[in-house]
């Protein structure tokens, strides 16, 4: 598909420039389109030592800072920038020196969840453009405070979902908008796949090159122990938002795009827990979730996404570790975003197919390319949230082990107040983080 014939899809199926924007191009970035973005990186470790080594093969765009609490991580990513470029970045770990410098176009956050939302927003707010790892945000009214920031302050704030610029991905949501299976009228998102055991520790001291409590932020004030991080934090309430919310959210994502379904949906169930790990993780290691998608005038076209996770599974399903099928009135779509998808009819009889890739080179340019432009991105932040609260409220609906009624223009469950407190979260009194309006 050409790019023009992307960009044209794209639009009409409602995922590109769906709102008009009240500042131009020229109100969102003064540099002309052949000037270089100065950025930072804030949190490079993991997923953000892969966008510092994307970013440092553009021309285009110069590494100024590098933020990290972890005093060795923040040392490998600035060796990464002088080793390819000759020049060292500055480096901090605090992010308020990144957004105090006005030099600095855009910034990629790439920090545990429960920092995604009070970084965007702040540097919403500091005149900062947004790349913001998934899930967007820790829980459901972090993300909605997210969208006003980026609006009030005429910022593009893309979310770390990168199939969404992705052309396979993109061609298979082409062919179920073309009618290929008919009415999609069920989409099904699953993660199965062998995690570890993150064991049982006891609070200790933590290590001399990490800012313990800098990286605790605005959350609740706790003790260090072993397996909160790196890259555990996400099986921990405070922190994460389990695997749901890591992996699951690609594939949720895509089910929701396929899917057609531009808002929240109003009856969610879920059964799941911890059925095989024996360690301190909090989140569930199985869960299946099924949210429901009422027509919006009350006639025929109510539709269904379901979500089922095993991260105990030694094995994959429909031949894809993570994946999605798609359920038509006149066949099915089976889709990996990693390695592509096919079609199934009526009677069995195969249809098209295609191969392909995740691309977050394509993501970043799609990033820049509407700074420059002042168009939406690909994976918009309202985007990032609608479906990042299909995690949340999966989780909710999880823990309560109750149907949840929501309301989407509310957002908001109705008559379960035991449920809907955990719509928000919990913060650490009076910490300079805690984003306004929560």
């Amino acid at each position: 598909m050409s790019n023009p014939d992307r960009r044209r899809f794209l639009k009409q199926a409602g995922v590109s420039a769906a709102v008009a924007w009240s500042a131009s191009a020229a109100a969102l970035r003064a540099a002309g389109a052949n000037e270089r973005f100065v950025v930072g990186v804030i949190g490079p470790g993991g997923m953000g030592s892969s966008h510092v080594k994307t970013l440092l093969s553009r021309d285009d765009v110069q590494i100024a800072w590098i933020c990290d609490v972890d005093e060795l991580r923040a040392a490998s990513a600035a060796q990464l920038v002088k080793s390819a470029t000759g020049q060292d970045p500055k480096t901090t770990k605090d992010l308020r020196q990144v957004l105090d410098d006005k030099s600095v176009d855009a910034v990629w956050i790439a920090t545990p969840d429960h920092w995604h939302a009070p970084a965007t927003i702040l540097a919403c707010d500091a005149g900062k453009h947004v790349y913001v790892e998934k899930p967007c945000a820790h829980n459901l009214r972090e993300g909605r405070l997210m969208i006003e920031a980026a609006r009030r302050n005429h910022r593009v704030v893309q979310v770390g979902t990168q199939s969404r610029s992705t052309e396979h991905v993109i061609a298979a949501m082409q062919a179920l908008r073309e009618g290929t299976i008919g009415d999609v009228l069920v989409a099904k998102a699953w993660n199965s796949q062998r995690r570890g055991n993150i064991g049982h520790c006891q609070p200790s001291d933590p290590p001399a090159h990490l800012d313990f409590d800098l990286w605790l932020g605005p959350a609740p004030q706790r003790a260090y122990q072993t397996n909160l991080l790196h890259g555990i934090w996400r099986w921990w309430h405070d922190f994460g938002a389990g695997d749901i919310g890591n992996d699951g959210v690609h594939d949720i994502d895509l089910a929701r795009w396929g899917l057609g379904v531009d808002t929240h949906p109003s009856r969610i169930s879920a059964l799941g827990g911890k059925y095989f790990f024996d360690d301190d993780q909090q989140w569930p290691d199985t869960q299946y979730c099924i949210f429901e998608y009422p027509a919006a005038d009350g006639s025929r076209g109510t539709r269904q996404l379901i979500f089922e996770q095993r991260i105990w599974s030694p094995y994959f399903q429909e031949t894809h570790e993570n994946g999605n099928a798609f359920y038509g009135t006149k066949g099915m779509l089976i889709l990996g975003k990693m390695s592509g998808w096919k079609v199934i009819l009526e009677g069995n009889k195969p249809g098209p197919s295609m191969s392909g890739t995740p691309s977050l080179p394509a993501h970043h340019q799609d990033f820049l390319d509407c700074i420059r432009n002042g168009q939406q991105p690909h994976a918009d932040i309202e985007i990032g949230h609608k479906t990042a609260s299909l995690c949340h409220l999966g989780n909710i609906a999880t823990r309560t082990g109750r149907t949840i009624s929501f309301d989407p223009a509310a957002e908001k469950i109705l008559n379960d107040p035991e449920a809907e407190q955990f719509l928000r979260r919990a913060y650490r009194p009076d910490h300079w983080a805690i984003p306004r309006g929560v």
